[in-house]
C-alpha cells in the first residue's frame, strides 16, 4: 500500500507525546513493505516551539533514525491532489487543522479511492466534545480509538462497525534498556506540565516522595510555570528541561525507577486508556511504580508496575524498589515480556493492516451487486 499519513507533526516532539507512536508505527508500516509518506505543516505549533527551545539538532536526527519515511513539510500552498496522488490509505491524526481534516474528508465522499481513517489520541471526545464537533468526518471510512473506552463513545455516536480500538505501542527499535548506561538517578520522570491537569497529583506521586525519601531525581519536559519549577528545585529534584522523545531511553538507563502520573481526565474519563510514558518505560526495562489509573481492558499484567492508591504508598513502593534488587528485576522482566509479547508498534501496524483490510471488504460486499443476466 502507499500509505498517506498526516501529522501535526513528525520531526517535533515538543509538547507532543504522540510522537513516539506516530514515529514508529510509520517504521513498522515501511518495514512491512508499504511505502510511507508523511506530510506535517512546516509552521505547525510543536515545530516552532522546538526550534524556539534550540531544538531544531534534535528535530535533524529524525530523517535518519526512520530512513525510508517520505518526510513532507507543507504550507498554506499544498496542492491536496497531488498529495493524495495514488495512496491506498490515508490517516489523519486528530491534531491536524479542521480545515484540512475538512478538505481530505472531502476527497473521499466525491469518490476517492483511498481507505480514509480518523485517529483519535485525545480526551476531548469526553472533556470538551464541542471541540470533537468541529471535525467533519462524514467522508471518513473509520476511526482509530487509541482505547476501548474512546471506541464505545464513537460507536454511540453513530460509527457502528467503523470504529476501532488502536492502542498506543513502543517502537522497540529505539525503545529498549541500554545496559552499558550507569544509572545514577534513583528515579526519573519525564512529562510535560501542562495545564495544571495534574499538579495536585504530581505534588503527591512524585515530588513529595522525592523530597522525602531524599532522592536523586530527575524531571524533564515542558510547559513548567515559575511555581512548579520552583516546588521541583525545593523539593532537590533536578530539572532536566526539554527531552526529545528519542533521547528518553538514555535518560531512563540512567534511573532506577520511574513513575507513571496520568492526567487526571484519563483517570476519571477513559479508563483503561494508560500514557505512552508506561509502553515507554517497559520497554526500557526500568521499575515502573503508577498512581492510580484502571487498567480496564488488562493491557499489563501484574507483576510488570507496581500500583498505588495515594502518596503514602508511592513513597513505600518506591523504597521497596530501589532496596529490593529481586523484585526490580522480577517487574523489568515481565514488563519487557508483555511489551514485546503485546504492546510493539510491529504488533499495532500489523493490527492496521488487518483493520483496513476488513474495512475495503465490508465496502465492497456493501456495494450494489449486478443482477443475474446484466450487463456487467
Amino acid at each position: 500500500m502507499k500509505c498517506i499519513l498526516f501529522y501535526h507533526a513528525f520531526t517535533s516532539c515538543w509538547n507532543n507525546g504522540n510522537a513516539h507512536f506516530l514515529r514508529g508505527y510509520a517504521r513498522e508500516l515501511h518495514a512491512l513493505g508499504h511505502d510511507v509518506v508523511v506530510y506535517e505543516p512546516i509552521d505547525g505549533w510543536s515545530r516552532l516551539n522546538a526550534i524556539r527551545e534550540g531544538g531544531s539538532h534534535a528535530m535533524e536526527d529524525i530523517p535518519a533514525l526512520f530512513p525510508g519515511i517520505d518526510i513532507r513539510g507543507y504550507d498554506a500552498s499544498l496542492d491536496l491532489d497531488r498529495a493524495l496522488d495514488g495512496a491506498d490509505l490515508v490517516i489523519v491524526h486528530e491534531w491536524n487543522s479542521p480545515d484540512l481534516i475538512a478538505r481530505i474528508g472531502g476527497k473521499r465522499a466525491h469518490g476517492a479511492a483511498f481507505t480514509l481513517l480518523f485517529h483519535d489520541t485525545h480526551h476531548r471526545a469526553v472533556s470538551a466534545p464541542e471541540e470533537l464537533a468541529q471535525f467533519d468526518l462524514d467522508g471518513f471510512d473509520g476511526v482509530l480509538a487509541f482505547g476501548e473506552v474512546l471506541q464505545q463513545i464513537y460507536l454511540k455516536l453513530g460509527w457502528a462497525n467503523r470504529a476501532f480500538t488502536w492502542h498506543e505501542g513502543a517502537d522497540i527499535a529505539l525503545y529498549h534498556p541500554l545496559r552499558q548506561i550507569e544509572r545514577t538517578d534513583d528515579m526519573v520522570w519525564i512529562g510535560n506540565w501542562g495545564d495544571g491537569e495534574r499538579s495536585a497529583e504530581l505534588n503527591e506521586f512524585l515530588i513529595g516522595p522525592a523530597a522525602e525519601l531524599k532522592l536523586r531525581a530527575s524531571v524533564f519536559g515542558v510547559r513548567y510555570s515559575g511555581a512548579a519549577l520552583q516546588t521541583i528545585r525545593g523539593a532537590g529534584i533536578r530539572n532536566g528541561g526539554w527531552l526529545p522523545a528519542h533521547w528518553a531511553p538514555v535518560a531512563f538507563a540512567g534511573a532506577r525507577a520511574t513513575v507513571h502520573v496520568p492526567r487526571g481526565p484519563y483517570v476519571r474519563l477513559l479508563p483503561g486508556i494508560p500514557t505512552i510514558r508506561v509502553f515507554e518505560a517497559l520497554a526500557c526495562g526500568i521499575p515502573l511504580v503508577s498512581a492510580p489509573w484502571s487498567d480496564a481492558e488488562s493491557l499489563f499484567p501484574e507483576g510488570a508496575y507496581l500500583s498505588v492508591g495515594d502518596g503514602a504508598q508511592m513513597k513505600r513502593s518506591l523504597r521497596t524498589v530501589l532496596d529490593d534488587w529481586e523484585l526490580a528485576s522480577a517487574m523489568v522482566e515481565r514488563g519487557l515480556k508483555t511489551i514485546r509479547e503485546r504492546h510493539t508498534c510491529r504488533h499495532r501496524a500489523e493490527q492496521l493492516v488487518e483493520i483496513v483490510a476488513g474495512i475495503r471488504n465490508s465496502n465492497r460486499s456493501s456495494e450494489p451487486q449486478p443482477r443475474i443476466g446484466a450487463v456487467a
